[in-house]
């Protein structure tokens, strides 16, 4: 058995991550299903997964990835979830750019209770310019929308803080229900924010719910080292993931914090046959599948420009990182040049699974690139991204995960019951109640 273990998060798209899983023969085709994602997440807990995670987006369009156009907003979800689930972790994403921390504040400590203590935020700064035409705003600029998300996650967590444990005595002999030195308001008044507090909810089960981030800029680094616990990143390369793991790990001494306070977990779509071909042929199918016009709109989004007039098959050419996400504009280019890849490769890129790395292969395959992977440096555990549910992610989880478990490098069963004990990670205390008083 080795001490450290990987972590195991799905990303949950309902018709796929590929961007026409859904038209994989058996696959489920709707995100606005319960059952489809009740069957995922009892798929997750057979698997002992750390974690479930829900992304999201404020706009749709009809030539996106199905399911960007039409899903479920992702905390009345997971709150159903939390009702037909024990032990894998829910997460889900809230815009810091068009959310106010107190309501954000307030639905994961809520979700939080509900679960038992598996709640995690997402905080992204909605990469996508399109939003603001649905919140009547400008989109303010990359280096801005990080400004206000320093900001954003402060006031979050200061609000979850607000409540010390045991502020609720519900004491029948006395009438007393609330401690009232164990409760205090946030007063918070900044650049962009001026929140009383406290929130009208106690403190959660797991003092604060887990913090993710995907951030890969410079702006973004600096807020995933002082404040998140798992950091998703997007990956084609492994030396690349490895200057990035360490990229992230090296800012976070100057936090006061160590390599195991926050988890790396590169998304990875595996594609599984009982031999290389079959896995080669599954996928083959699935490309075949891809239109020009849902992949260009996917990918003009990565890249934050109109490809729609490029030449299929002309090199992709060097191109300036966008104002909208850097991560995966980043790591799709640098490929693309690695690898002089025409405009038409990025295209099957894209659909495949929206930027993020494929991995084709028998399951001892799988399991050697992932295993090679997290002993390399390159990564603490992995967002799986099945390209169809529920196959893809049976797959996954009945023919690798037992390798895997067999070679010590993940979990038989969980030894903990909140999200934060899957990742090794102390519940913290509230910042104002250190001495036991305001």
């Amino acid at each position: 058995m080795h001490d450290r273990q990987m972590h195991l998060g799905v990303f949950v798209l309902g018709t796929g991550n590929h961007i026409a899983g859904w038209r994989y023969p058996g696959a489920a085709d709707s995100f606005q299903s319960l059952p489809v994602i009740q069957e995922i997440a009892r798929i997750a807990e057979r698997g002992k997964f750390d974690l479930l995670f829900l992304g999201d987006s404020l706009v749709a369009g009809v030539n996106d990835h199905p399911s960007f156009t039409a899903r479920f907003e992702p905390l009345t979800m997971l709150a159903a979830l939390a009702a037909t689930t024990t032990h894998v972790g829910l997460g889900a994403t809230s815009s810091t750019t068009y959310g106010e921390p107190l309501l954000v504040a307030r639905a994961f400590a809520s979700l939080d209770h509900l679960s038992g203590g598996r709640a995690a935020w997402n905080a992204v700064t909605s990469s996508g310019p399109k939003a603001a035409a649905n919140f009547g705003r400008e989109h303010p600029r990359h280096d801005a929308r990080y400004e206000v998300a320093e900001e954003f996650v402060d006031v979050v967590r200061g609000l979850w803080d607000c409540w010390d444990d045991g502020a609720i005595v519900a004491d029948r002999q006395t009438g007393q229900y609330i401690d009232p030195d164990k409760v205090r308001p946030l007063d918070h008044e900044g650049r962009f924010f001026r929140v009383k507090g406290p929130l009208n909810i106690g403190r959660t089960p797991q003092g604060q719910p887990v913090i993710l981030q995907a951030g890969s800029s410079d702006p973004g680094l600096a807020l995933a080292a002082r404040t998140a616990d798992v950091v998703f990143s997007v990956v084609q390369d492994f030396d690349e993931a490895c200057l990035a793991y360490r990229a992230l790990k090296d800012r976070l001494p100057a936090f006061g914090r160590q390599d195991s306070d926050v988890a790396v977990l590169p998304g990875v779509m595996p594609i599984l046959g009982a031999t290389e071909a079959e896995a080669r042929e599954k996928l083959n199918l699935l490309q075949s599948f891809v239109t020009g016009s849902n992949a260009a709109s996917l990918l003009s989004l990565r890249l934050g420009i109109d490809v729609s007039g490029f030449a299929p098959d002309d090199l992709v050419p060097d191109l300036p990182l966008p104002d909208t996400s850097h991560g995966f504009a980043r790591t799709m280019l640098a490929k693309a040049r690695r690898e002089a890849m025409t405009w038409r490769d990025l295209h099957n890129l894209t659909g495949a699974a929206r930027g993020h790395w494929v991995l084709a292969g028998t399951p001892v395959q799988i399991a050697d690139t992932l295993e090679a992977w997290f002993r390399g440096g390159a990564a603490d555990g992995f967002n799986i991204l099945p390209p169809y549910f529920p196959g893809g992610f049976d797959d996954f989880v009945d023919q690798v995960v037992p390798i895997l478990q067999a070679r010590g490098l993940f979990r038989r069963d969980y030894s903990g019951t909140t999200l934060r004990d899957h990742l090794g990670l102390a519940r913290p205390a509230s910042r104002f109640f250190a001495d036991g008083r305001p």
